[in-house]
């Protein structure tokens, strides 16, 4: 028996989310259909995070155990053979028994692309969130060192998210402007379920001018969800990295390519 560990980009808008669901819409589905064919055994997989349907990914890591052996290039032009075109493969490795996707991992980086223009995307549709009012990037940043550090989230997280805890600890969240991008860089040792969109849709609100750049500050320690901002829509949302120790050899993210896909 052999541990694979896979470096993964998709297409989130063509997916009902990573988790295989009973319709087998989801990326999960997807992976774990070409990995059997081409291990000729059932495969079950395992990721870094369960990303939902819309949102993207240039870095997601799964690993799987198979008893087939077979070559990183199997695992990677074979399975790419297999897959939809909004699926892809781009590296295999052979890990550690004890490597895990999910609980090996350190820090995960998450980054939302948000194009702040009057009019609305076309060609970038699905790959962009968007808000058509002028947003104060100031203020923003403002309002977004306020959830740095170790905190409870509970406002920032969605009803149904199963996590244990909403204690989080985010490191870091910088935001930037591209031309008609707004660019916003997160990253926590892990994030609850919807938190990044929560937090996109508060700074949204701060951006605007409908609260000041304390009115987030309040809202965290607030712990209500009732009262933050509504969830913002998961189309420029992108799974930026995973980070691991050195020992696991994981390659390094790339996230420059979301700016070269927009251009």
């Amino acid at each position: 028996m052999v541990r694979v560990a896979l470096g993964l980009e998709y297409d989130g808008s063509r997916f009902c989310g990573w988790q295989t669901q009973p319709n087998a819409c989801a990326i999960q589905d997807a992976l774990e259909v070409a990995l059997s064919e081409i291990a000729s055994e059932p495969i079950n997989t395992a990721s870094a995070g369960r990303t939902d349907t819309g949102v993207h990914a240039l870095a997601q890591v799964v690993h799987f155990d198979t008893q087939a052996l077979r070559p990183e290039t199997a695992w990677v032009r074979g399975v790419n053979a297999l897959l939809p075109p909004a699926v892809s493969v781009r590296w295999a490795r052979e890990v550690s028994p004890e490597f895990h996707a999910r609980f090996s991992a350190q820090a995960r980086r998450y980054r939302y692309v948000l194009l702040n223009r009057p009019v609305r995307p076309g060609l970038a549709a699905g790959r962009v969130g968007w808000f058509h009012a002028p947003l104060d990037l100031e203020a923003m940043q403002c309002a977004a060192n306020q959830l740095l550090g170790e905190h409870d989230f509970s406002a920032f997280r969605a009803a149904e998210c199963q996590a244990k805890t909403p204690v989080r600890t985010l490191s870091e969240l910088n935001i930037r402007r591209v031309n008609d991008l707004l660019v916003f860089d997160l990253r926590a040792n892990a994030f609850l379920h919807h938190m990044v969109r929560n937090i996109i849709g508060g700074l949204v609100y701060v951006g605007r001018g409908k609260y000041p750049p304390m009115w987030m500050g309040e809202i965290l320690a607030g712990r209500d969800r009732k009262l933050a901002a509504p969830t913002f829509a998961p189309d420029g949302l992108y799974l930026s990295g995973v980070e691991y120790p050195p020992q696991w050899a994981i390659p390094a993210s790339d996230d420059m390519m979301i700016e070269e896909l927009l251009g």
